[in-house]
């Protein structure tokens, strides 16, 4: 048994979707969630520079005692979870594109993947879309601009709707019948998309089976905090404290938020 926190970090806000899962999976679970918003989005930077911020962010989660890493990003998993589990010796766990499950379900078998330019160009990523793609067409759009709107809270606007409605129209005009958002990120923008995608497209996200695979994990290691132990949820931002909250506070969990710099 650990009673330490589980250490969560993203590119920003939208790992908070993954932490959301967990959560809902591990409620006796503490957690400490690092926004890493001032340098989002990762998926326009290097392989070296995300590998840097990942270990940044990395470092400072161990040095607050956490038992476990989820690395609540897309772009930092296809760009650094190998160097990194290499480099630490406690558990990293990372998310990736849903595209197995998205092949598995296509009748068309054409499938749309909306991710950033540093997921869709790394190599791990080609190698799972590789893997799973026998048979299957798989359309890339990068979401360039997506992230940044998200950062702001434009979840809903007009601007994010059109830019949304502009990444969409080449992949529906090819017939996909499955829709994976391939960052965390993304989930957020699911009310806006199911009105504008037709109803026969299917949108996947990774959430769920981070959460479950974490669960696993934590089994596996003999990690899970004792169901006496009361959960803290603490969150660190070090741009916009006030855009965290606003994803953060919905929940209704008891939660710390604070600014960091970093």
């Amino acid at each position: 048994m650990n009673k330490g926190p589980i250490g969560i970090f993203d590119s920003g806000i939208g790992g908070t979707s993954i932490w959301r899962e967990i959560h809902k999976l591990l409620p006796n679970e503490s957690t400490i969630y690092l926004a890493d918003s001032k340098n989002a989005p990762y998926g326009e930077k290097s392989q070296e520079q995300i590998l840097a911020l990942s270990i940044k962010n990395v470092d400072y989660l161990i040095g607050k005692g956490c038992k476990l890493i989820v690395i609540a990003c897309n772009t930092a998993t296809t760009n650094a979870i190998e160097e990194l589990r290499a480099k630490y010796d406690l558990p990293i766990i990372g998310i990736e594109p849903a595209i197995k499950t998205a092949a598995l379900n296509s009748k068309t078998k054409k499938v749309g993947v909306l991710a950033t330019k540093g997921t869709l160009s790394s190599r791990l990523f080609h190698s799972t879309s590789e893997s799973h793609a026998n048979g299957i067409r798989i359309l890339e759009q990068k979401g360039t601009g997506l992230v940044e709107l998200i950062e702001n809270g434009e979840l809903t606007s007009l601007k994010t709707k059109t830019l949304l409605e502009r990444y969409l129209a080449p992949m529906l005009q090819e017939g996909i019948d499955q829709l994976v958002l391939g960052c965390t990120h993304y989930p957020y923008l699911i009310p806006l998309l199911t009105n504008i995608l037709p109803n026969h497209v299917k949108i996947i996200d990774s959430g769920e089976g981070v959460a479950r695979q974490t669960k696993k994990v934590l089994e596996n290691y003999n990690l899970c905090t004792p169901l006496t132990s009361k959960a803290k949820f603490q969150f660190y931002s070090n741009k916009d404290v006030e855009v965290l909250e606003s994803f953060v506070k919905p929940t209704g969990v008891a939660y710390e938020i604070r600014f960091l710099d970093f």
